[in-house]
């Protein structure tokens, strides 16, 4: 691996910042191009007792999107609706690296569990 310096750590926050977020294990069913944008890829994600459309700056991260289909991730799901490209976001993806300037990697658990289960 190449030489990398972990960008610094943000400033602290109450624990009761992270008890407010819901993350939760979501599988992508389906990767579709956001035409309207340069990076957006519209992620159809089964939660186990719901489907969540989820946009995602995945673009021009990856070679092949279609490869997500069937990889399960952590997603925030208890964030306000975005409008994006004039889309919907209902949630938002957890990736690793993209804020310090690497190639992202999905987030994802040890091994496979229930869609919808929750983080923490």
């Amino acid at each position: 691996m190449p030489d990398f310096t972990p960008a610094p750590i943000k400033p602290p926050v109450a624990f009761s910042a992270l008890e407010a977020l819901d993350i939760r294990v979501g599988e992508i069913v389906a990767v579709e191009d956001v035409a309207t944008s340069t990076k957006l890829l519209r992620l159809r994600v089964s939660f186990g007792d719901h489907v969540r459309t989820i946009l995602a700056g995945l673009k021009r991260e990856r070679d092949d999107p279609s490869t997500l289909v069937g990889r399960q991730a952590l997603f925030v799901v208890n964030l306000e609706p975005k409008r994006m490209a004039g889309e919907i976001s209902e949630g938002i993806l957890f990736d690793l690296g993209y804020a310090d300037g690497i190639l992202p990697a999905l987030a994802v658990p040890e091994r496979p569990v229930l869609n919808g289960t929750r983080a923490g």
